[in-house]
């Protein structure tokens, strides 16, 4: 509560944080953008949903004016006099929030604008409402009831493939023994050869299932800069693995091999799309770390979130593919198992997170949200 009071502070000094302060946690609990605005737009207040959909610290964002952060301002502008007026009691609309240069991802946000009087004169309360979350939350339900169903079918899979395996190479050894024709012997190794082929598969297929889950402090940028090492290591020309780190963001209990393995899945799926991009010497992958707030991944709503951006800017995931790039042996690679994405999803879902995707030609971003304590 001090921090949110303290934050508020402007211009009117420490009598508008006391003022606010009653209002400050109620809002910073709510999942949808708020702010408390004059005329002029500049903010009295604004809650933690938005600094985290527009990526600034709630400082930076009193400093501003509302009305910047719009597509088309003068809408903005209009309705908020309008109110203030008292011409409305509350007014609708729908409109595009612009993202902040440098922000994950450029494209303009199509939100729900609801403006409400207040008590105050020359002041109203502006709530902003993602046209796209509940679809969102919708998604992330479906991937997750998805990745349940396709977790079961593997495992099942897995192991019928599994049993009938071993009688196939051991029938093939036993019938090498045998055989006296040198050509017949290469058929048999290639028996034996592709049913430890098989066998691999199967234990990747079943390995997430297998390993225990060793639960640790973990420090997610000691995840990324192993990850950072490892790509740079396989590709050491043609490709630069950016840092843009929140060093603030606490340890928090989980499996760090486990997180290490998702991330290095995806960026080493991002290296290997990049190799045109690596042959010219400008591919580049950008690992970005943030706080997300108030954030909801399934049925359950966390305070804190960790967000982990891996961005490329590769020709991005093939649209045939993009809504199944999460499916077990679907891969947009030729010669690719499909199975990395598989495991990174697996992963991070046994943290309690969810991993999106976003991407266009020359602008690819895997989120990663894992709830903190």
């Amino acid at each position: 509560m001090a921090e949110s009071s303290a934050r508020v502070a402007s211009p009117d000094g420490a009598d508008v944080a006391q003022a606010l302060s009653a209002h400050v946690a109620a809002f910073d609990q709510l999942a949808t953008m708020v702010a408390l605005v004059r005329t002029d737009g500049s903010c009295r207040f604004v809650n933690a949903a938005f600094e985290t959909v527009l990526g600034l610290s709630r400082r930076s964002m009193l400093r501003g004016s509302l009305f910047d952060w719009f597509v088309e301002p003068d809408i903005v502008r209009e309705t908020v006099a309008a109110v203030a007026r008292n011409e409305f009691s509350i007014s609708r609309f729908e409109t595009q929030l612009r993202r902040p240069p440098g922000a994950a991802t450029t494209e303009w946000l199509p939100v729900h604008v609801i403006v409400t009087q207040t008590d105050e004169p020359e002041q109203v309360l502006v709530e902003l409402v993602e046209i796209e979350q509940q679809t969102r939350q919708d998604r992330e339900e479906r991937a997750l009831d998805q990745a349940q169903a396709t977790k079961e079918l593997i495992r099942n899979l897995a192991h019928e493939i599994k049993n009938p395996l071993g009688g196939i190479r051991g029938a093939a050894q036993l019938l090498q023994m045998e055989v006296e024709s040198k050509g017949l012997a290469e058929y048999t190794q290639v028996i034996i050869h592709e049913a430890d082929r098989l066998q691999a598969l199967v234990d990747r297929l079943l390995a997430p299932h297998r390993k225990p889950h060793v639960v640790g402090d973990v420090n997610v940028h000691e995840v990324c800069e192993r990850v950072r090492s490892l790509i740079l290591a396989e590709f050491p020309r043609g490709l630069t693995v950016r840092r843009d780190y929140d060093i603030s963001i606490p340890e928090f209990r989980g499996d760090r091999e486990q997180l290490i393995q998702a991330v290095l899945n995806i960026a080493h799926n991002a290296a290997q799309a990049l190799s045109q991009r690596i042959a010219a010497g400008d591919a580049c992958i950008t690992l970005r770390t943030r706080i997300a707030r108030q954030v909801t991944i399934g049925k359950q709503r966390y305070r804190l979130a960790l967000e982990l951006h891996v961005q490329d800017n590769g020709p991005g995931v093939p649209e045939s593919i993009r809504d199944r790039i999460f499916f077990p042996l679907v891969s947009g690679r030729e010669g690719g198992s499909g199975l990395g994405l598989t495991l990174a999803q697996t992963f991070v879902q046994q943290h309690q997170g969810t991993i999106e995707c976003e991407s266009e030609p020359g602008h690819t971003v895997f989120k990663i949200l894992i709830p903190l304590p």
